[in-house]
């Protein structure tokens, strides 16, 4: 593996700290959208380190390793518009951020991790001008096809600098799950200055810490997800480029997300900012014992949950997966779940169709096949649309089938 594709961090990328507690490890993992077609099986996969670790000065949780970028996103398959869920998360947020800023028509907005542009297309329906940035190429295609103006890059002060020059400043920025995937914050946020207007507004999206902690969601870790923010560090991070953190709401996508508005103007904290820091202080966010105990509980979930996978399968029932996520391949590759036990895994993805989950080499076949075949349990991966997927498969259930949730807590339903 060379220096290039993976490197290790040995100080705090948001306060350049060397006081990390290394307190998990869940891998050597492979990439976790890295699908097999069947003719790459047998091939040599490449691993990559998944340790986390806890900065003990400014309370910050990221990967020990670096993974290059281009090797996380260059051909990107988590696909946002396939879910109902995610369509009309990103409609309430375009309308949120629209309401928030008194946006006006034709003014401009830049989506980073822009994706297909369905967050774009919101905004293009409320006559806004819109921008995307992307560095997934089959996604930035499938964008402009669609007529979601879309640049091919990862966003960066220097592109931030031309956008400006070409399209004038932002009046909304936006960023859903993307600002853990930098490694360079620094550089990013100071991007965010350069394009922001002073009216404007960045508003991001993460998987809160404590929501991580709380749920044991270990399946969240992985290589593309480089830090894992509570809200205290990201808001000394933020004051650092003289930016301010004007509120906050907590949401329920991911498993548990908070979306935050930042503003270039002093304007005053919400009570919601407030509460937030209040409540981490309560929960022990910033303390080393709390990351200690979430080690432990970790190894529980996947000794009950390897547990009961063998008791079903040695009563001779039929067990398959649903939803061939990332996620879902973190819980794989950590249990060490395969072909063995499960089937098959099912997804609405086409492109995932016809493939294998990397590190496991589990089949991946379409939805129909979960009716065809009417497995006697179905463990499922997508755990974070468990309500629309159980919604979705009422004749699954109606026949008899049962679905296994191995987080928060192992249940069958």
């Amino acid at each position: 593996m060379s220096k290039k594709e993976v490197f290790r961090l040995d100080v705090c990328r948001a306060c350049d700290s060397r006081n990390l507690l290394l307190f998990l490890q869940l891998g050597p993992t492979p990439a976790p959208n890295g699908f097999l077609k069947a003719h790459h099986r047998h091939q040599a996969e490449k691993f990559y380190p998944l340790d986390v670790c806890f900065c003990q000065d400014c309370g910050l949780v990221q990967l020990a390793h670096v993974v290059s970028p281009h090797i996380m996103f260059k051909n990107y398959v988590y696909i946002p518009s396939t879910s109902e869920t995610m369509r009309n998360h990103f409609a309430g947020l375009s309308s949120d951020a629209i309401k928030k800023t008194k946006a006006k028509e034709n003014e401009l907005v830049v989506d980073i991790g822009s994706n297909d542009g369905t967050l774009l297309k919101s905004f293009k329906s409320h006559g806004m001008k819109i921008l995307g940035v992307d560095p997934a190429e089959n996604l930035v295609k499938k964008a402009n096809q669609a007529g979601v103006n879309t640049m091919c890059a990862l966003f960066t002060n220097k592109l931030a600098k031309e956008i400006k020059r070409k399209y004038g400043k932002a009046k909304i920025i936006t960023g859903t799950n993307v600002v853990a995937h930098v490694h360079d914050l620094n550089d990013f946020l100071e991007g965010i200055n350069t394009l922001l207007s002073d009216e404007g507004l960045f508003i991001c999206e993460f998987p809160y810490l404590i929501a991580l902690l709380e749920g044991i969601e270990f399946d969240t870790i992985y290589q593309e997800h480089l830090s894992y923010f509570s809200i205290s560090p990201f808001n000394k991070l933020l004051k650092k480029h003289k930016l301010v953190l004007v509120d906050v709401q907590r949401l329920p996508v991911h498993g548990g997300s908070v979306r935050v508005f930042v503003s270039k103007k002093s304007l005053p904290q919400s009570i919601r900012v407030k509460n937030l820091l209040k409540l981490e202080e309560k929960k022990k966010i910033l303390k080393p014992e709390t990351y200690l105990k979430f080690r432990k509980k970790v190894d529980k979930v996947r000794h009950e949950l390897v547990q009961l996978l063998w008791t079903l399968r040695m009563k001779n029932k039929s067990i398959v997966g649903y939803g061939a996520s990332a996620k879902g391949n973190i819980i794989l590759n950590y249990c060490r779940i395969g072909p063995e036990t499960l089937d098959y895994v099912v997804d609405s993805i086409s492109y995932k169709q016809g493939k294998f989950t990397p590190g496991m080499h589990i089949p991946i076949f379409p939805e129909q096949k979960l009716l065809d075949d009417q497995p006697d349990y179905t463990l499922l991966l997508a755990w974070n649309f468990a309500d629309e997927i159980i919604k979705k498969q009422t004749e699954y259930r109606k026949r008899g089938g049962k679905f296994i949730l191995a987080l928060p807590k192992l249940t069958i339903v």
